[in-house]
């Protein structure tokens, strides 16, 4: 497991370590937590000796993101009795209805806008990030993609969309809100987490604002021609101290945004070939005249047809928005 990790997750067991002595000290503690105080000091123990995260079956590594979910995990996923099996199963799909609950409306139609959004996690949880939230006469709209994939980034995905859905509502700029938030992301992960993300306003004048850290470029068709708008800023959680400047521009009733996680561009088919930035950007020209629904369907079409006989290998967003008539 890389150092980064094995820092993050010493710093929670010598937490766990502290907050469990301290409640064995009170009168009346429960008799339980002897025992997890014992995992906890066994668990510090075997990374003084080189050998925390290998499980006690096999000697293989533990799958990483559920050692950051739980520190105190002892057995890989091929070493797990019949019961964990059935109780990990029960917990991710409990945490997959959890995630879903998150999404926005499939259709929406706010400030003179339409969206349409498609989201494919790859597993049953998913690191990409999607929302549309109606605030002050506006369509705030957010897609991302957390570092990662399974638990630990499904996690970060929930807690970016309780950042931005809290920040949303104190009236900030687009630019301070996205400072904001890199700052709590920052401050809420362990090094070497991060998100790409574009976090955008759109006004029922046609004026649209956005700010992207990181993330893939963001694409506005006007008729056939497609402009692309790049990053302004590094990822969320790199740097604490980043500060991020916006792109403004407006669009015509019919005019439409497309955004995506690399789910889309970097997907690839059985000859190792990338469906690639091109291959989106003249899809969305040949195709000016369809609607969002129409448009979106078009791309994923597109998508598993070019990497028809390739297994996926990552989580898939897209999103339209188009200024209504």
């Amino acid at each position: 497991m890389a150092t980064v990790e094995q820092t993050y997750l010493r710093s929670e067991l010598v937490k766990r370590l502290e907050r469990l002595q301290s409640a064995l000290a009170s009168p009346g503690a429960d008799a339980s937590l002897t025992q997890l105080l014992s995992e906890v000091d066994s668990a510090l123990h075997q990374m003084d000796h080189g050998t925390y995260g290998l499980c006690e079956e096999c000697h293989e590594t533990i799958e990483a993101d559920r050692l950051l979910a739980d520190p105190l995990v002892r057995f890989c996923l091929d070493h797990l009795t019949s019961e964990q099996r059935r109780a990990l199963e029960g917990d991710l799909g409990l945490a997959a209805r959890i995630q879903r609950g998150l999404l926005p409306r499939q259709e929406i139609r706010a400030a003179g806008w339409e969206a349409r959004y498609h989201y494919e996690p790859l597993g049953l949880v998913s690191g990409d990030y999607c929302d549309l939230i109606e605030a002050d006469g506006a369509l705030n709209f957010v897609v991302g993609d957390v570092a990662g994939k399974g638990v630990a980034a499904s996690m970060l995905m929930s807690h970016l969309h309780a950042t931005f859905r809290s920040l949303i509502g104190v009236g900030l700029s687009l630019d301070k809100m996205l400072d904001a938030a890199n700052r709590v992301f920052c401050e809420s992960t362990m090094a070497g987490q991060y998100a790409t993300l574009v976090f955008g306003r759109a006004g029922a004048s046609g004026e649209v604002e956005l700010v992207s850290a990181g993330h893939c470029p963001v694409l506005v068709a006007r008729g056939q021609a497609v402009e692309q708008l790049d990053a302004t800023g590094v990822p969320l959680g790199m740097f604490c101290n980043s500060h991020y400047c916006s792109h403004r521009t407006r669009l015509e009733p019919g005019n439409r945004l497309v955004l995506y996680t690399d789910g889309l561009s970097e997907s690839r088919n059985s000859a190792g070939e990338e469906y690639g930035l091109q291959r989106i950007n003249g899809l969305l020209g040949k195709n000016y005249q369809l609607g969002p629904e129409k448009l979106l369907a078009g791309y994923l079409a597109d998508a598993r047809g070019f990497s028809a006989g390739a297994a996926r290998t990552d989580d898939l967003t897209i999103l339209v928005l188009q200024r209504a008539a």
